[in-house]
């Protein structure tokens, strides 16, 4: 019984051998070129697109620079996600499986971090409507404060008491947002009570004059100034007037320590509870016999 066996020529026959391995050679070179060529292309293309999104979200007014750069990133990564993939099948790799895989991966990074992600998309909707800025004075998730910082997860309060405050954008987005200083102007009420033995209409001038003396009290709209209430004891005027939303407080405390001084000078009480006036008052509401 003979074996056949293939043994080796010497010396070898090139053309027999660049005949059976030419192809597979020449098919595997152009797979090595063609995916540099998408790679490269792949990431030329990334960087057009990230940088047109980033100058095209800063000329928006509602963006900012956070946002911005969240947002080129995405287009880029994404992008690229997409040549990797091209890549991967220009040498016959099944990417089926692999989108498959990477696609339950995200899920369960998701449900993972939905609170993260929560936040997340909350901020963009911050950023986004912009119901706050840097610099304004909020009342948001039972904090108040002056805004320091916005992030795309978390924004920072600093209180009236210097304190830092650190607040979830879940949080913020999901409460009420009182935004104190985001108009130009604001209107101011105080409430000024005189004894009924005064003269209501002497101390309705005085106040008008005392705000009239104030340059920080707007001329129009006009001071408003009207008697809100008959109570037990006093007579309740009711003064409203506007200011620009950077003298509110200073104008509010000034001008009711100056109208203070105004009655004083014009003889105009203001009248205070008194253990006679509780004891009249309640005589005068018990029952008659």
């Amino acid at each position: 019984m003979t074996m056949k066996t293939n043994a080796l020529t010497f010396p070898p026959d090139w053309p027999a051998l660049l005949d059976q391995y030419s192809k597979p050679i020449i098919d595997g070179a152009l797979n090595v070129v063609a995916a540099l060529v998408i790679l490269i292309l792949g990431m030329w293309v990334a960087g057009i697109a990230a940088g047109a999104v980033r100058r095209a979200s800063n000329r928006h007014p509602r963006f900012d620079v956070t946002l911005a750069s969240f947002f080129s990133s995405i287009v880029r990564y994404a992008i690229l996600a997409f040549v990797v993939v091209a890549v991967l099948n220009r040498f016959g790799v099944q990417t089926t499986s692999i989108i498959a895989v990477l696609g339950a991966a995200a899920l369960a990074v998701g449900l993972a971090l939905q609170g993260t992600l929560s936040n997340l998309a909350a901020g963009v909707m911050l950023v986004f409507f912009r119901p706050y800025r840097v610099g304004d004075f909020v009342e948001t998730g039972g904090r108040t404060g002056t805004v320091y910082q916005i992030s795309l997860f978390v924004t920072e309060l600093t209180t009236l008491e210097n304190i830092r405050v650190v607040l979830p954008n879940g949080l913020c987005w999901g409460a009420p947002i009182v935004n104190y200083t985001i108009n130009d102007t604001r209107r101011t009420d105080l409430l000024f009570s005189i004894s009924y033995e005064s003269d209501i209409g002497k101390a309705m001038r005085v106040i008008q004059e005392t705000l009239g003396a104030d340059a920080r009290v707007f001329k129009e709209p006009a001071p408003f100034i009207k008697v809100r209430k008959l109570g037990d004891f006093s007579v309740d005027i009711l003064t409203r007037f506007w200011t620009k939303t950077d003298d509110f407080w200073d104008a509010q405390l000034d001008l009711t320590k100056a109208v203070k001084e105004a009655f004083d000078r014009e003889d105009i009480n203001i009248p205070y509870p008194t253990a006679l006036n509780y004891e009249v008052h309640r005589m005068a509401e018990a029952p008659k016999p």
